[in-house]
């Protein structure tokens, strides 16, 4: 002890605050450690399940996020398809319409020409009556004589319908 009391060292101080340290950690371990460690170790569960929690919703939202850019190519897709059908749609309806107007025009043409042949022959008929009654009166003045309705319209007759006349 005289070795210890040299050093400085009291013994029974030195036993009584190893006493008081011991108690003191074996107080700090029961109240104060264990709970922070139970708080600490609760805390730590429950970051690790929002991390997974985190982590489920990131995949989830890439699942989403790839689902999105799927249907939107999806739609993007059927709406190239839609309006290429709509163009051709319209190529055919303006075909169909060119070939409508080609068919009117046909038509208002055919009987443009068909009036004009009438109006030709008509006006060929009459053409063919003047010359006719020219023709019948000339004849009556180198004949000298004067001819009556009745011959008169049996030579125009003749003469329109290509006989010519004949005179008896």
């Amino acid at each position: 002890m005289e070795a210890l009391e040299a050093l400085g060292i009291n013994l029974p101080g030195l036993l009584w605050h190893t006493v008081n340290f011991l108690v003191l950690v074996y107080l700090l371990t029961r109240f104060l450690y264990r709970p922070v460690v139970r708080l600490l170790d609760e805390r730590a569960d429950r970051i690790k399940e929002s991390m997974d929690r985190a982590a489920a919703v990131q995949a989830e939202l890439a699942n989403a996020g790839e689902e999105a850019r799927r249907q939107l190519e999806t739609v993007r897709r059927e709406s190239q398809a839609i309006i290429e059908q709509a163009g051709q749609v319209g190529e055919r309806v303006k075909e169909q319409a060119r070939q409508e107007a080609q068919a009117e025009a046909d038509k208002i043409v055919a009987r443009a020409r068909a009036q004009m042949e009438q109006e030709r022959k008509a006006t060929v008929s009459e053409l063919r009556r003047e010359m006719a009654d020219l023709v019948v009166e000339a004849a009556g003045k180198v004949i000298g004589q004067s001819m009556d309705d009745g011959v008169r319209r049996r030579l125009v007759d003749e003469f329109t319908r290509g006989n010519g006349p004949r005179l008896n």
